[in-house]
């Protein structure tokens, strides 16, 4: 295999420049461990090796088997808004656009959905409760489409700046959130003390559906979403890469004047790109918070947008805006997430793994500078065997030449000497 021809495949360049922003994030954690180490009398070198190797571990890191199982449910199942969030975030990008409005997106489908699911009783019936589940996920991906469109409109438009409208949708969505369920007082949940808090799916029976996971990962909230999750990756990846439609997207996002020359209508790909964008992040939030053992804190959100929003943005960028790839990303994020839970054994604070992450994030803004590094290391292995290949074919001509000389200059010799022999004869 041409090893050089290997390197320069955008796949394989995507794929190192990532691993290269972990190890570079995780290396540098292990460092701020160290020196933590090293300024604290309670920890030792050794605890920070011990820690690095807890971060690592993720869920296996402690515990017995059942509480493993768990924590791996768990971590699937946290994955699943991530994951959205970073499809949100890469189809958006792929048309040129920086889709900051995750968050938004995402409250706007967590009200839709749980409008629909928490106002209809279906204890009893779970045909029906799947269809109010399947009827609320659509809705909240309408709702999210609709506020997604939003910045796509005034950019695609009036040329105003999609990061701007975006951070003003969001603010406006943590408003909408916290009006609407406050004058919803037959949704929230009064049991127990509780103030500010939704009632569940666990109530009206429209969670969603587990499809017998939760019997493999027992004692987690692992339910359907993350299968969801994975198709809907796998569609936006088809559509990016084996449709004229994703063609014209891929094309504005490239070069939106030259679109415009080839006859594609780049404001209307501009508005549906960030209208899907908008989609994708409102079902991360209606997935999440459908699941019947999450609640939802509204009294709060207008202070407050969901992490998950801004989460979805190093997923992206980790992943090389590559849907498939995103699912890993967003897997591996909540993987070292867990991990820090558990750095306490170490004498750790578990926000260490935050730190770690955020690194890594930090680091992912440097894929292009890693991807460009190893598309020169490429050119230079490639025009380094294309001079050995030169230099071996022009050898031998060299010293078929040198060969001819030789016996171009004892051609005279040989005959005089046959001339004097014939006259001796």
């Amino acid at each position: 295999m041409n090893m050089s021809g290997f390197m320069k495949k955008e796949g394989v360049k995507s794929v190192i420049s990532s691993v290269l922003c972990i190890l570079a994030g995780v290396l540098l954690g292990f460092i701020i461990m160290v020196l933590l180490a090293l300024f604290n009398d309670r920890t030792s070198i050794g605890d920070a090796v011990k820690g690095l190797g807890i971060l690592l571990a993720g869920p296996f890191s402690s515990g017995n088997a059942a509480y493993i199982v768990t924590n791996v449910g768990d971590m699937i199942f946290y994955s699943t808004p991530l994951i959205m969030t970073g499809l949100s975030v890469a189809i958006a990008y792929k048309t040129g656009l920086f889709n900051i409005g995750a968050a938004g997106q995402f409250y706007m489908g967590t009200l839709a959905a749980l409008m629909i699911a928490l106002n209809a009783d279906t204890n009893g019936s779970p045909a029906m409760g799947f269809l109010v589940w399947l009827a609320a996920l659509l809705t909240a991906m309408l709702a999210g489409m609709i506020w997604g469109a939003i910045p796509g409109f005034f950019k695609a438009v009036f040329n105003v700046n999609e990061v701007i409208v975006c951070i003003m949708t969001n603010w406006i969505s943590a408003n909408i959130v916290t009006w609407i369920f406050t004058n919803t007082p037959d949704l929230i949940n009064r049991s127990a003390g509780k103030s500010g808090y939704l009632i569940t799916t666990a109530v009206t029976g429209n969670g969603t559906p587990k499809l017998g996971l939760d019997q493999v990962f027992k004692g987690s909230y692992i339910d359907m979403g993350i299968l969801v999750a994975i198709a809907l990756a796998i569609v936006i990846y088809v559509i990016l890469t084996k449709t004229t439609f994703g063609y014209e997207l891929r094309a504005c996002g490239s070069n939106k004047y030259g679109a415009r020359c080839a006859g594609m209508n780049e404001k209307r790909n501009i508005i549906v790109s960030m209208a899907i964008a908008g989609g994708l992040a409102a079902i991360g939030g209606a997935l999440y918070y459908l699941n019947p053992g999450i609640e939802l804190k509204f009294d709060t959100a207008y202070s407050q947008l969901p992490s998950y929003g801004f989460n979805g943005i190093p997923v992206a960028l980790l992943g090389s805006n590559n849907p498939i790839a995103v699912i890993f990303v967003g897997i591996f994020i909540r993987f070292l997430s867990l991990g820090g839970d558990h750095l306490t054994s170490a004498g750790y604070n578990k926000y260490i793994s935050d730190i770690i992450v955020a690194l890594i994030i930090y680091f992912a803004g440097f894929s292009m500078f890693f991807k460009g590094f190893i598309t020169k290391l490429a050119r230079k292995k490639e025009k380094a065997a294309e001079e050995a290949a030169k230099a071996a074919v022009q050898k031998p001509s060299v010293e078929g030449e040198k060969t001819g000389a030789k016996a171009d200059e004892a051609a005279p010799e040989k005959a005089l000497t046959e001339g004097k022999e014939a006259e001796t004869k």
